[in-house]
């Protein structure tokens, strides 16, 4: 590949009890945003419902899909399944996630996708206290992850992204440890491994102020990562804040500096996710599909 493939979707996270129906919300990213691409988050259809419930809204949300050209290009995690998961402090809860993932890879696989993300693991305050614990449950998580990543394997999905995070209890707070954990989880792995990173993470407790360099992330992690979550970022790591004139005023990322840093990394397909969610307070609530489609449009014009 000779230049960079760029690709935009809108992760459908702040749809979640708002735009609950596929009739709704496809239509609403279809006709409104106008957007070509999504992320389906599992906070729509969560692996742990019953089956025939699964079955009944994948063929819904197919079936709208195709009515309005709108394609999955990933799934991944939402704010509702951001959980101990895979790192969980009791084994038998482990066990749980990792059937559990294996049900988001049907429903991805349903959805016609080949791409699938989440968090690599989130530890309890006490097992990060714990040195020994923390490496355990890391290890245990990676084992995990390639038992996923088999199975993924066998449904035809091409790759697994994790997000690097904020904290050092929820995994890849800096860059150094994300690169290190990237390369832990693509050992021996039957599928690659990716970050997915997202503008607005990084330790803000790091000596180290490049961890909270946005563009700094893009350039030290060069290959390492196919997928940007985009939102607005203040200095202060604050929210997911659209990207309208308000925020944009006051915010740090240019699609500009983002594009071009990109382009400083080696040539291949890039995924670029608006991901943005809204607090349940007036007007920020009813203007959520507003402030997204506003988003796009802020995107579409830069690429």
């Amino acid at each position: 590949m000779q230049e960079h493939i760029f690709e935009l979707s809108v992760n459908t996270g702040f749809a979640v009890n708002r735009f609950t129906e596929p009739k709704q919300w496809v239509k609403i990213f279809a006709e409104y945003i106008k957007t070509k691409n999504v992320q389906f988050t599992a906070d729509l259809i969560n692996p742990s419902l019953p089956t025939d419930l699964i079955d009944k809204k994948l063929n819904e949300t197919n079936q709208y899909l195709l009515n309005y050209d709108l394609k999955v290009s990933s799934t991944f995690t939402g704010a509702f399944t951001r959980l101990n998961n895979l790192t969980h402090p009791d084994r038998d809860f482990r066990k749980y996630y990792v059937n559990w993932f294996k049900r988001f890879v049907d429903i991805t696989a349903k959805l016609n996708s080949e791409f699938l993300g989440s968090h690599f693991g989130i530890l309890t305050q006490k097992d990060l206290e714990d040195k020994s614990r923390q490496a355990y449950l890391k290890d245990e998580a990676i084992k995990s992850w390639h038992e996923i990543a088999l199975y993924a394997k066998e449904k035809g999905i091409k790759e697994i992204f994790w997000e690097p995070m904020s904290i050092s209890r929820e995994f890849g707070e800096t860059i150094d440890r994300a690169i290190s954990l990237n390369s832990e989880l693509n050992q021996n792995s039957p599928l690659p491994f990716s970050m997915c990173l997202d503008v607005d993470h990084g330790d803000l407790e790091s000596a180290n102020p490049l961890d909270t360099d946005p563009y700094a992330w893009i350039e030290k992690c060069e290959d390492g990562f196919n997928m940007l979550h985009l939102k607005q970022s203040y200095a202060n790591k604050g929210g997911h804040w659209p990207f309208t004139s308000e925020h944009n005023a006051k915010g740090v990322i240019e699609p500009s500096k983002i594009l071009n840093a990109i382009k400083k990394t080696k040539p291949r397909f890039v995924q670029l996710v608006i991901e943005l969610s809204f607090k349940e307070r007036q007007p920020a609530d009813r203007l959520a599909a507003d402030h997204v489609k506003e988003s796009v449009n802020f995107w579409l014009n830069a690429i």
